[in-house]
């Protein structure tokens, strides 16, 4: 598979309930992951903050992939999305953001989440 093709596999899994499945199956051990809240570093902890965020959540409404893309001679890949939930407080939110992906063979050794912090 290209990165455009582990890409679109990591959201279809999402789409199906499957994040941390995707999780396991995708990131390297020493992955970084950022977003404009703050920057997580190793699988242990970046998992763990996955579950977090799962457990804050009651009900997924939604999943839509709006771009998707890759320069595969880069090793990066490029996601647009809009995910629509409802977390346990009530709160109902459609956040979205892009997510960029560099990757070392078959795993995401980076990811960047770009959104509006006021979600």
């Amino acid at each position: 598979m290209n990165y455009k093709e582990k890409a679109t596999d990591i959201y279809n899994q999402l789409g199906q309930g499957k994040l941390l499945d995707a999780f396991d199956q995708y990131y390297a051990e020493d992955v970084v992951m950022t977003e404009p809240r703050g920057t997580r570093k190793g699988k242990v902890e970046c998992r763990k903050y996955e579950e977090q965020f799962l457990d804050s959540i009651q009900e997924f409404h939604d999943l839509e992939v709006k771009n998707i893309g890759a320069n595969e001679e880069a090793a990066t890949s490029f996601v647009e999305s809009i995910m629509d939930v409802t977390f346990k407080n009530g709160h109902r939110a459609k956040m979205e953001q892009v997510a960029v992906q560099q990757w070392k063979d078959d795993h995401i050794v980076h990811e960047r989440f770009y959104y509006n912090n006021e979600q």
